[in-house]
């Protein structure tokens, strides 16, 4: 029996692999942890296959490193797929971007089994800037999967906002996935490079609320996310925030009871035209010059449309 997969998504990733399998060969603490690692190739184009398969021809490690090529790309897919593929009752996802903390193995297997009621958990998600972010950034991090939110233990299911924690790093029990996910997400993630209709975390992490399952967040977990330059550039950060805001719709309305979804679109539509609305006036001119200013007009706006957006899509049969 497994006790933990590693499982990452891997995208032309030749050049950012080594790295990471390096960080995950010096994991301490983790006598008494029957662990693997599993990288899932989401159809790349470079040389992410032959750099698993050196690393394997000289694998000297006492926990497997085992490959799987997923033609059909998509982050939703990929996960799947890897966790279809894991031996682990226990499932961690690492982005191709993501360097684990020395001990993330341990603190991830350590909090499974002291919250066995708990369907995911995430921990937190510290940045490495290849150049300097934008002012105010932080106020914008969450959307690049930067996540710090205190040094205690709290359950989602019951946090005031109703956040919840970003698909990079997070770790999921595999019967709770099974059991709860179903085979095809409506969101199906970034693909590539192209960022497409976000949220598929989001959706199937809602997918195990709503059966009833916990989910957490996990202090002692330590990721750093490696942030290259393109990605803060100011085109690329307002895609980004119309993407997650699109999606947001279609996780209300998966809380809510069919009964309960009319009205409460309406008063979702109401107060978000007034957000965002608001907002506009207030930051005129800033937006136009102002790269998180325009981030926070972009998803004030495209949380508005996104109920419009998402039945266009259905209607035109691109979901």
């Amino acid at each position: 029996m497994v006790d933990f997969t590693v499982a990452i998504r891997a995208y032309n990733a030749g050049d950012r692999l080594p790295e990471i399998l390096d960080q995950l060969k010096k994991q301490k603490e983790t006598e008494g942890i029957n662990w693997e690692i599993l990288v899932v190739d989401n159809n790349s184009q470079d040389n992410t296959a032959q750099i698993i398969k050196d690393y394997q021809a000289n694998w000297a490690e006492k926990f497997p490193l085992r490959y799987f090529l997923e033609t059909r790309q998509g982050a939703s897919m990929a996960r799947r797929t890897a966790m279809e593929k894991a031996e682990g009752t226990i499932v961690g996802f690492l982005d191709d971007d993501n360097l684990p903390a020395p001990d993330w193995v341990s603190q991830a297997y350590t909090f499974s089994q002291s919250h066995p009621q708990a369907g995911a958990y995430g921990g937190q998600i510290h940045a490495s800037f290849e150049v300097p972010p934008p002012d105010n950034f932080k106020k914008i991090a969450v959307y690049l999967a930067i996540i710090e939110r205190g040094r205690k233990p709290f359950c989602y299911n019951t946090h005031k906002q109703k956040v919840l924690p970003p698909g990079a790093g997070i770790v999921i029990s595999k019967q709770a996935w099974l059991k709860s996910v179903p085979e095809k997400l409506l969101l199906t993630g970034p693909s590539g490079k192209a960022l497409n209709l976000k949220g598929e975390d989001l959706e199937l992490l809602a997918c195990l609320q709503n059966a009833g399952w916990e989910i957490w967040y996990n202090p002692d977990m330590h990721l750093n996310h490696k942030i290259p330059a393109w990605r803060l550039e100011r085109d690329y950060l307002i895609s980004l925030a119309k993407g997650s805001g699109l999606q947001r719709n279609h996780i209300r309305m998966m809380r809510l009871k069919p009964w309960q979804r009319p009205l409460a679109l309406l008063a979702y539509l109401l107060n978000d035209a007034r957000k965002a609305l608001s907002y506009l006036i207030k930051n005129y001119n800033a937006i136009k010059t102002d790269t998180v200013a325009a981030c926070e007009m972009a998803i004030l706006s495209s949380i508005l449309i996104s109920p419009f957006y998402l039945w266009q899509m259905r209607l035109l049969g691109k979901l």
